[in-house]
């Protein structure tokens, strides 16, 4: 049964320069019309793939809160009209810090949003200006404030370490005023510069000063330190938060289990078939118009991909790779599936085997692309 559902708002005020998200400038945008083709979409793909109740509900961007009152107002209507929610649901909205007006703050906790993740990335405001943030740090105090007085527990944050001529001295303060702001989880990301990105375009003209991977090593180490001192778990390789405030929706794609995905350039997983949908806007809604589902690429996944995926998945979360549920699952058992490859790494220390579970070691979290790469046949 399809527990979550992921929807996608391309619009931003600014665009960051990091970012290679399916997103475009909102001004001038056909707003109105692309909300009214998203809760088209909804409504075809649940006829075609029902569900009894949803679990988790993610909505990200762009940036959804760029929506105005009115617009976000009749969003959280259509979602509340056309997915079905468990009462017990984790209901998510990105947000960019100043974006959030106590009146937007009101209209999602009415609809029944309960976690707010907001892309803070880091404190250092000549820092925050290099990547194309055009919020100040002081943005982040006041929108948490701002939430926590509406009702908002269940908040997140997300870092970026390792940005152009971060040292680690910045990192660190950055660390220690996140920790002030008394909060339920962090996401924390090294850079990862994409193609089609203004950072990108930099770097090939050699104007981009990166802190090397040494540097970025030792950040992300001390991130580790930090996160554990300040009684935060890290459930996978760049997610912490106090216990029970895990998100469940991205453990769904960690779990590989199955979501949809409603919006421009959004991605689903449904009974086996990864889709992507078609990014560009007009193209989009012109599918939707004419009564199709607005899905650009499909691909039925096979069992031994099923079963890498399972791997490499799993094995982002600090628990690992549960062996009973991918016996359960798949009637094999990973142990002499991938036999070669488990003994490999855990020869190199980056990889160990309890009684019931396969996990990366801390020196293995640190070169987890590497350690995933080996399950991919």
């Amino acid at each position: 049964m399809i527990k979550s559902a992921y929807l996608h708002i391309p619009f931003c005020e600014h665009i960051c320069h990091y970012c290679d998200f399916n997103k475009v400038y909102l001004k001038g945008q056909p707003v109105d019309d692309y909300l009214k083709a998203l809760e088209q979409e909804m409504k075809m793909t649940l006829t075609q793939y029902p569900t009894t109740s949803l679990e988790t509900i993610f909505v990200g961007g762009g940036t959804p809160t760029s929506l105005n009152e009115k617009q976000l107002y009749q969003f959280c209507e259509s979602i509340n009209r056309n997915l079905p929610m468990d009462e017990t649901i984790e209901f998510t909205f990105e947000a960019n810090p100043g974006d959030l007006t106590a009146g937007k703050l009101e209209i999602l906790k009415e609809a029944g949003v309960n976690r707010i993740s907001l892309g803070v990335q880091t404190f250092n405001g000549e820092l925050l200006q290099k990547i194309g943030r055009v919020h100040k740090a002081k943005d982040v105090y006041q929108t948490i404030d701002k939430a926590k007085s509406i009702g908002f527990e269940n908040i997140s944050i997300d870092l970026i370490f390792s940005l152009p001529s971060q040292t680690l001295t910045d990192f660190k303060e950055t660390l220690k005023e996140a920790f002030s702001l008394d909060i339920t989880h962090y996401s924390a990301y090294s850079l990862i510069i994409e193609p089609k990105t203004v950072f990108y375009n930099l770097l090939k003209k050699g104007k981009l000063p990166t802190p090397g991977e040494d540097v970025e090593a030792s950040m992300y180490e001390l991130l580790m330190e930090e996160m554990e001192k300040h009684g935060f778990n890290q459930y996978e390789i760049s997610n912490f938060s106090k216990p029970g405030y895990e998100s469940r929706h991205n453990l769904t794609y960690w779990n590989n289990d199955s979501y949809y995905g409603f919006g421009a350039g959004a991605h689903s997983y449904l009974n086996g078939i990864r889709r992507s949908n078609i990014g560009p806007l007009k193209r989009y809604m012109e599918q939707i118009n004419n009564g199709i589902l607005p899905v650009m690429e499909k691909h039925q996944t096979s069992k031994i991909e099923q079963m890498e995926e399972e791997m490499f998945l799993g094995l982002r979360k600090t628990a690992g790779v549960a062996i009973p549920h991918f016996i359960e699952k798949f009637a094999e058992d990973p142990l002499q599936l991938f036999e070669k490859e488990i003994r490999e790494l855990t020869a190199k220390q980056w990889l160990d085997v309890g009684k019931n579970h396969i996990f990366l070691t801390k020196k293995g979290r640190l070169l987890g692309n590497e350690v995933f790469q080996a399950f991919l046949r």
